[in-house]
């Protein structure tokens, strides 16, 4: 037997990016388990991908590519030829973009967060086509505008820091499920005497474990970010001189703060006001004893109406008390700034020939179902799908799937598995797992570049995203040498070696090690240096005036609420949030039994009021409806959830819940305030007893 040891990354959409060591013995990977050596991955991975080997090997597999044979959603397929696959797509898409490229779309996100199977060769392949351009927007845009704003870029707090913080505030995340690594070094924190707050709706596993947990409304962050500003302003729990040489706009904001008081905003936010006193004076007065105080601010925070203006006013938190003078001080939403990824090399934009109109992915539903017109362009006729589940994962599920539906759309999809997007391929192409290619990653909750080594053969006809895109390419008649570039090239080509944050970079000495630190300060901005027009942290920003947007901190109430819309809330009384399942990350893993059997079904979490109002009782099929649809789950009676909020742990298939329906049948395809992106967790539902018990 021939047993070796392969450097690899988790590819997941987590900000944890593991590294692995990958056991493989006579080309079999027998074992995946974390690098002891990488300092964040410490040689520990979630459950999840310490059973990556079992998803690998899964034995439903797609392993051939398949031509639909079915109706569209059912799922039924036949095997046929990798050379009749590649036909038949370049011919559909030729005839297409004969009549207009525009009429083809890519729907990708991050089932691979790697920069080459990710976005490199097939972002070639559709630039030089000349398709649509989807914006990519499912996850992370709304905060990420809304953090750039008021820092200038996707930077903050190391994770390597947090266990010298004082007082760390978790704010619309749950780390032990989604952050695993943070949380190790949150509970050394703890160890070390750290007060720890959780700020969440729900009582999640991290709340439950933090010594305060505050349970505001869903979607009144950023009145609650307002209220401990004019705690600080009132009581004087600044640090004057870093205001005075490193902000932008103080008194702009502290004249908006001065509206926010802790009775408003307690109204607001559905908490009493001793609680947002306590919690900014916790913060206040912890930076002004001179210790470092620390925000991990989460995406749960910005997906509803106001959510990119929520982090934001939660961004400049840190600037008001010092914080940023500390290295295990400031805010944490992303690191992925920090990374100098040479997209430009990668994706190659000068490949396409003119401008092309933008989709967004959030809105699918609705766009796959618009006739062409002037203002939209032509109807969309073609979907690749890859890196992605809209089946499962986009807003308003019903409507994507009408989409989906359409007899004249050619869709084709590469997976790994047929999910619930799978179903409606006409072609149906097989994608390698991360053991079976090569990747390079950056991260969004650390600092190092890290590669992924194959560790094994690709198993049955399964060929990596690139390769598909580079056989698709050829096949078009697509002659530029860019598309015959290697993936060890491609990745060679990742980052930038002359930016002084990846100047040791070199692709062959990252993949021998398998991964390196960028060169960054350990307190980014200790002395200011903010990457905003000003240099400044901008309590003030011009930009968002003139972006159209408030430029000082303010609140935006949810789409969805009795604030905004009083009628829709007499109807449909209950706020839903639908945070991720702890074994599940989006819609991927669900599909592996051992991870999928802890819960075995949907839930949903429902406070002991609410369920009794409803004559609901734990254990009892629910019902959870609005006006965009309806799915069932069991109900679980528990305080976790506050009164007036349901929860619905996901994502679920659809096609592996109870009734064949996931949470999205119930969320909007309306957008935030910035960036473009959903409002998941801004959504109003009722709830009743399942008229018949769903086994």
């Amino acid at each position: 037997m021939t047993t070796t040891e392969v450097r690899a990354t988790c590819p997941h959409d987590c900000p944890d990016t593991c590294a692995l060591l990958i056991t493989v013995t006579d080309g079999v990977a027998t074992e995946v388990k974390g690098d002891p050596d990488h300092p964040t991955t410490a040689g520990v991975l979630c459950t999840k991908v310490a059973r990556y080997a079992e998803r690998t090997y899964h034995p439903e597999r797609l392993l051939y590519p398949m031509r639909r044979v079915g109706a569209k959603g059912e799922g039924k397929f036949e095997r046929i030829s990798w050379e009749d696959a590649i036909d038949t797509i370049a011919t559909r898409l030729g005839a297409i973009a004969a009549r207009d490229p525009q009429a083809i779309l890519p729907y990708s996100y991050a089932g691979t967060m790697g920069l080459v199977q990710g976005e490199s060769m097939s972002a070639r392949f559709f630039n030089r086509l000349g398709a649509s351009a989807l914006d990519r927007t499912i996850c992370a845009t709304a905060g990420l505008t809304g953090y750039k704003y008021s820092i200038g870029a996707a930077l903050g707090t190391d994770i390597e820091q947090f266990q010298n913080a004082r007082l760390i505030i978790i704010w619309g995340g749950n780390p032990i499920a989604s952050n695993l690594h943070l949380w190790t070094r949150v509970q050394e924190a703890k160890r070390r005497g750290a007060r720890l707050i959780a700020i969440d709706p729900y009582r999640s596993l991290t709340a439950e474990k933090c010594h305060q947990h505050i349970a505001l409304l869903p979607g009144t962050d950023a009145a609650l970010a307002l209220g401990m500003m004019h705690v600080l302003i009132a009581e004087d729990l600044l640090d004057h001189d870093y205001i005075a040489r490193h902000t932008l706009g103080f008194d702009a904001l502290a004249a908006r703060a001065l509206e926010w008081t802790p009775a408003r905003t307690a109204a607001v936010c559905g908490l009493d006001a001793n609680e947002v006193i306590g919690l900014a004076r916790d913060y206040g007065q912890a930076a002004r004893r001179g210790e470092p105080v620390a925000i991990r601010v989460n995406y749960g925070v910005q997906r509803v109406a106001g959510g990119g203006m929520a982090v934001r006013n939660i961004a400049c938190l840190p600037a008001l008390v010092g914080a940023w003078r500390h290295a295990a001080g400031g805010v944490q939403l992303s690191t992925s700034g920090a990374f100098p990824v040479d997209r430009v090399a990668l994706q190659r934009p000068d490949l396409g020939c003119a401008p092309v109109r933008t989709i967004n992915m959030t809105t699918i539903g609705d766009d796959l179902l618009r006739p062409a017109s002037p203002a939209f362009g032509p109807a969309i006729d073609a979907v690749i799908v890859y890196n992605a589940n809209p089946l499962a994962i986009a807003p308003d599920s019903a409507t994507v799937m009408r989409g989906f539906q359409r007899e004249d759309l050619f869709t084709v999809v590469l997976e790994h598995f047929q999910t619930d997007s799978a179903d409606y391929a006409d072609i149906l192409l097989p994608a390698t797992t991360q053991l079976e290619h090569v990747d390079a990653h950056l991260a969004y909750g650390h600092l190092y570049m890290m590669a992924n080594n194959a560790a094994i053969d690709a198993l049955g006809e399964a060929k990596p995203n690139t390769e598909i895109f580079r056989l698709l390419a050829a096949r078009m008649g697509f002659a530029d040498p860019c598309f015959a570039e290697t993936d060890d090239e491609l990745a060679a080509q990742a980052f930038d070696a002359s930016h002084a944050h990846a100047v040791h970079f070199d692709w062959e000495s990252l993949k021998r090690k398998g991964w390196q630190k960028l060169v960054v300060a350990d307190a980014p901005f200790a002395n200011g240096g903010f990457h905003t027009p000003s240099g400044k942290c901008e309590l003030y920003s011009a930009a968002m005036l003139a972006d159209g947007l408030d430029p000082v901190p303010a609140y935006i109430a949810p789409y969805e609420s009795a604030a905004s819309n009083p009628q829709l809330a007499k109807r449909f009384p209950l706020a839903m949030i639908s945070p991720p399942a702890r074994n599940f990350l989006n819609s991927t893993f669900v599909n592996v039994k051992s991870l999928r059997g802890v819960d075995g079904e949907p839930y949903l979490d429902i406070h002991p009021h609410d369920a009794a109002a409803r004559a609901i009782a734990h254990g009892d099929m629910a019902r959870i409806f609005n006006d965009r649809g309806s799915f069932v789950a069991r109900a679980r009676v528990t305080d976790k959830a506050r009164p007036g909020l349901v929860v619905g742990l996901s994502i679920w298939w659809k096609k592996l819940a109870t009734d064949g329906k996931n949470a999205n049948e119930v969320t909007s395809q309306r957008l935030t305030d910035m960036g473009r992106a959903p409002t998941f967790y801004d959504t109003l539902v009722q709830v009743e007893k399942a008229p018949v018990t769903v086994s």
